[in-house]
């Protein structure tokens, strides 16, 4: 149980102690943080099903090309598939002589025809969950933040100081060159290393416009729309948000909690004066 940490200042050094919120002593419970992740992400779900007569769109029949020599096709051990009539010039005696050719069309199994079970508008795509089990999820998200081993298991560079991390006057920092001088002098530059590595995706995503990934650094939660939002943008694996707008997929991206969180002074006195989260 957590009760205070320290406070940094822009320089990197200790200045004094704050008590911590108890938002940061919730249970860890990994099982709600998923599920409340996964119902935030079902909300940028997009419903998508095939054009409306797709693959049923040839006029058919199965039985025009025994009609000539069977009364029914039926009981002759003819496939029962629904054919496409395709008129060709023939080759005959007189030359002018044509004939039919059949293929296989509509049915599931052939090719050009409609799918056996397509993706349907009617599908509830969105996830619900209960407000209560929501909060306590973002609770225990946030304090995830302050669990070292969880920080390390997500492969942050990280080392041995005093979670969670809270520092003043970062707020007013206006240059992008003061943030990384900042975030160097607490002890994170191999973290900013691992933060700017950018590979090519394996697999079709390449082609569907999201061709490299990046790695998830360390997030700033400030108190109010500040100068450090604008001067933190351009750093790669860096985030910035204001605490009033927090969300369990920001804390805990891809369902894994643990993420590197520097908090500004100001945003854990709001947090605690308006008992955000409860």
């Amino acid at each position: 149980m957590i009760k205070e940490t320290d406070v940094y200042q822009k320089d990197g050094k200790k200045n004094g102690k704050l008590k911590v919120p108890k938002q940061f002593n919730e249970t860890y419970r990994p099982d709600l943080i998923k599920r409340a992740v996964i119902a935030e992400q079902s909300l940028s779900y997009h419903p998508y099903a095939p054009k409306k007569g797709a693959g049923l769109r040839h006029s058919t029949d199965w039985t025009r090309n025994r009609q000539r020599h069977f009364k029914c096709a039926y009981g002759w051990g003819i496939s029962r598939v629904p054919k496409k009539v395709l008129s060709r010039p023939g080759g005959g005696w007189q030359g002018v002589i044509s004939f039919h050719t059949y293929k296989g069309a509509m049915a599931p199994q052939c090719v050009g025809g409609r799918k056996a079970h397509p993706p349907k508008l009617e599908k509830i795509i969105i996830k619900k969950i209960n407000k209560n089990e929501k909060k306590k999820a973002l609770r225990s998200a946030v304090s995830a933040t302050a669990i070292l081993d969880l920080i390390k298991l997500r492969g942050h560079k990280i080392p041995d100081v005093s979670l969670p991390i809270i520092a003043e006057d970062i707020e007013n920092i206006k240059k992008t060159k003061d943030v990384l001088d900042f975030v160097k002098k607490l002890g994170l530059k191999l973290e900013l290393e691992r933060s700017k590595t950018k590979k090519v995706r394996a697999g079709r995503g390449k082609t569907r416009g999201r061709k490299y990934k990046t790695r998830t650094g360390p997030l700033f939660v400030v108190s109010k729309k500040c100068p450090l939002l604008k001067s933190a943008k351009n750093i790669p694996g860096i985030e910035t948000i204001e605490v009033n707008n927090l969300n369990v997929e920001i804390l805990a991206p891809g369902t894994h909690a643990g993420r590197l969180v520097i908090w500004s002074k100001p945003s854990i006195e709001l947090m605690e004066k308006n008992k955000l989260f409860m």
